[in-house]
């Protein structure tokens, strides 16, 4: 039977082809640009053509990701005046930018002013839209289509199904994007300006991650050419979960986006060792940088000798007190302790040329040059201001009791520096067992010496489990540019965990950030998110609670058992579902449950690692949990997951990161009995 030619669906499906045959046809009018006669040299050449391949690359079409997903009909054309009977504009929106042969728009970036109505408009404010059109898919293909007809007062406000649909959606394999669900207060944030760091606080399932990523792309395409100059950094908390993200913003046809952990910003040296709690406390407290700072300008001295200058046969003498003028200049100005040494020599040869002219001497910059490079200057320099190593200079703090209790007097106290003192003082630099906090000193170190390449933005997510130090180590990458922190403070796991935003934000080196605070729950199921927040008067108090929005409950059920047996079978029932599952244990139960898998012959992954059809079970270390998400969840032995940390408080937080992974369903085992604070 044939398909009427007025079938809606029809015409959309009909719409979906052309718009694909039209980004075929830019695709290969970007492949076949001959470079050959517009480049000066092969360098410009050898750009272009990088170019030329990231353009080819960006505008691939995934056969299984919609090319759009909504559509707008305007009652009037988007900047025109309301008259009366004028005709609107129609506009199909979607993950990018199409065009006709013509150069008409076939379907319009979500980034576009034009298209923000989409994710604004209401039944209270239309924004001048007749109707807004949701489309549901199947592997890429329209298969239904939903429309809401905002200017119309007769129709009711209602829950769009579709939307639902696309939120509980299964997940198999990594992080996909959520351009067709953002919703208002979600897209407030993602439209932010450039200049404004924006925090974001946002409990499990508000979607942060998504909207720290969805904000990049946005910012990519409306300050485009100075994010080319400037670069744009995502930093998240570990490798396993920057590749479960790293696919989003490729998707968003955004290529050239940076990714790494702190300990990635951090690498100057080799990290072989590990520090206990007190130690990583104190050691990212941000009074470190105080200490450090007085440990390295303490290699500066005054001079008592005077410079004197051979040149042919004048002798040029700088005294010592002229010299200790230039010395105190350079310390009260407050730059780079590098710069400044730097600066040193070219100031002493001023000097030099100046009793030259008024010796009746023309000497030119040449000259002022070379006589900063005469054996005399660099000797003085070398004695008064010498070049310092900062992996060093963080050695010797650390392992020479008299140099640290000196330089940190009035600021750690004896406890303190015993926690920091190196049991065994390490030979040299490359013999020593560097720890992650030790990593970081060295970071603060080298900046005091030489600035610290700034970005243009820098998205940093699971925020709240970052030190002091560790905080002004990521201010460092965008000093001069703006910032997206993401973190929910109930999440916090380390000893050092953030407690407040504000404190934080003055470490980053934004205080002025503007704080949002995401409630609505898009992914966690009702009871799932209830469960889980019977922990935050223990973990948070004050924090609001996380809201579901999720229409489906979602399944949930705690599970006595008798052993690992009945984990494993609690797994084989949710793998039955449709999508990933997830077994989630504390890191000491991990080996155990390997091995019971194993026995059972269930194939399962690590985490990080892609789930595919055929193997959509992943063990989780509770460690590692974090930023993760599954469509079902076995959580096992949640007393467990508590005693594996050094304190209640920060295993009652591992728990509540371990509790709110699930998207669509939850089953909690145990032999021992519940936390406590679980059976309020």
């Amino acid at each position: 039977m044939s398909t009427p030619v007025d079938d809606p669906l029809s015409r959309e499906r009909s719409h979906l082809s052309a718009s694909r045959s039209a980004l075929r046809a830019m695709r290969e009018d970007v492949e076949a640009l001959d470079i050959s006669d517009v480049t000066a040299n092969w360098v410009n050449a050898e750009v272009l053509a990088r170019q030329i391949e990231e353009r080819v690359k960006a505008l691939a079409d995934l056969s299984d990701t919609p090319l759009f997903f909504g559509r707008l009909d305007y009652l009037h054309a988007p900047g025109s005046e309301q008259a009366e009977g004028a005709q609107g504009e129609r506009f199909y929106i979607g993950r990018r930018h199409v065009h006709d042969h013509d150069g008409d728009p076939m379907v319009i970036d979500w980034r576009a002013p034009v298209s923000q109505p989409f994710y604004r408009a209401s039944k209270k404010d239309p924004l001048d839209v007749a109707l807004r059109r949701r489309f549901g898919y199947t592997r890429g293909d329209i298969t239904a289509y939903e429309d809401e007809h905002l200017s119309d007062p007769s129709e009711a406000a209602r829950t769009s199904k579709l939307l639902q649909q696309e939120i509980e959606r299964p997940r198999v394999g990594p992080m996909r994007d959520i351009v067709a669900t953002i919703q208002p207060e979600q897209d407030e944030i993602v439209r932010s300006g450039l200049s404004g760091t924006v925090c974001v606080q946002g409990g499990p399932g508000t979607g942060k991650t998504a909207v720290g990523l969805h904000r990049v792309a946005y910012l990519l395409y409306a300050h485009r050419e100075r994010l080319a100059r400037t670069g744009t950094l995502v930093i998240g908390p570990n490798r396993s979960f920057l590749h479960y993200i790293e696919q989003v913003l490729p998707a968003l046809g955004e290529l050239t986006v940076q990714q790494a952990t702190v300990d990635d910003l951090v690498a100057h040296v080799e990290i072989k060792g590990t520090d206990d709690a007190r130690a990583a406390v104190v050691k990212g407290d941000a009074r470190l940088a105080q200490v450090l700072r007085r440990a390295l300008y303490a290699h500066v001295t005054m001079p008592t000798e005077p410079v004197v200058v051979v040149r042919g046969s004048r002798r040029w003498r700088v005294p010592a007190y002229e010299l200790e003028e230039l010395v105190r200049e350079l310390l009260d100005r407050d730059i780079r302790y590098g710069a400044a040494r730097e600066a040193l020599p070219q100031r002493i040869a001023h000097a030099v040329l100046v009793q030259m002219e008024r010796s009746g001497e023309a000497p030119d910059d040449r000259v002022q040059d070379a006589v900063a490079r005469n054996s005399a200057v660099k000797a003085a320099v070398k004695a008064v201001w010498p070049a310092v190593d900062p992996a060093k200079l963080v050695l010797r703090l650390l392992s020479d009791p008299e140099f640290l209790a000196v330089h940190a007097e009035g600021i750690l106290d004896e406890d303190e520096q015993k926690a920091i003192l190196r049991a065994k003082p390490a030979r040299s630099v490359k013999s020593a067992k560097w720890s992650p906090a030790d990593a970081v000193l060295i970071d603060e170190a080298t900046d005091l010496i030489q600035r610290t390449h700034s970005l243009g933005h820098v998205v940093l997510d699971e925020a709240q489990d970052l030190s002091p130090m560790q905080y002004r180590a990521v201010g460092r990458r965008c000093t001069t540019g703006s910032a997206t922190v993401l973190g929910d403070l109930a999440q916090g796991t380390t000893p050092w965990a953030t407690r407040g935003w504000q404190e934080a934000l003055t470490h980053l080196g934004k205080p002025d950030a503007l704080v949002e605070e995401l409630t609505a729950g898009f992914r966690v199921p009702t009871d799932v998110i209830t469960y889980a927040s019977r922990l935050l008067p223990y973990i948070a108090p004050g924090l609001t609670p996380v809201v579901s929005i999720r229409e489906n409950p979602g399944h949930f059920e705690v599970r006595p058992v008798s052993g690992t047996k009945d984990v494993v079978g609690a797994c084989r029932e949710l793998l039955r579902n449709e999508g990933s599952t997830g077994l989630i244990a504390a890191d000491a139960r991990v080996p155990e449950l390997a091995g019971a898998l194993a026995e059972a012959g269930i194939p399962y992954l690590g985490p990080g690692e892609e789930t595919t059809q055929d193997t959509r079970l992943t063990l989780v270390p509770a460690s590692l949990a974090k930023g993760l998400e599954y469509d079902y969840v076995v959580l096992d032995e949640p007393q467990a997951v508590v005693d594996g940390e050094p304190d209640e408080r920060t295993g009652l937080r591992r728990l509540y990161v371990a509790l709110t992974r699930a998207v669509s369903g939850l089953t909690v085992t145990h032999t021992a009995p519940l936390p406590t604070q679980l059976l309020a």
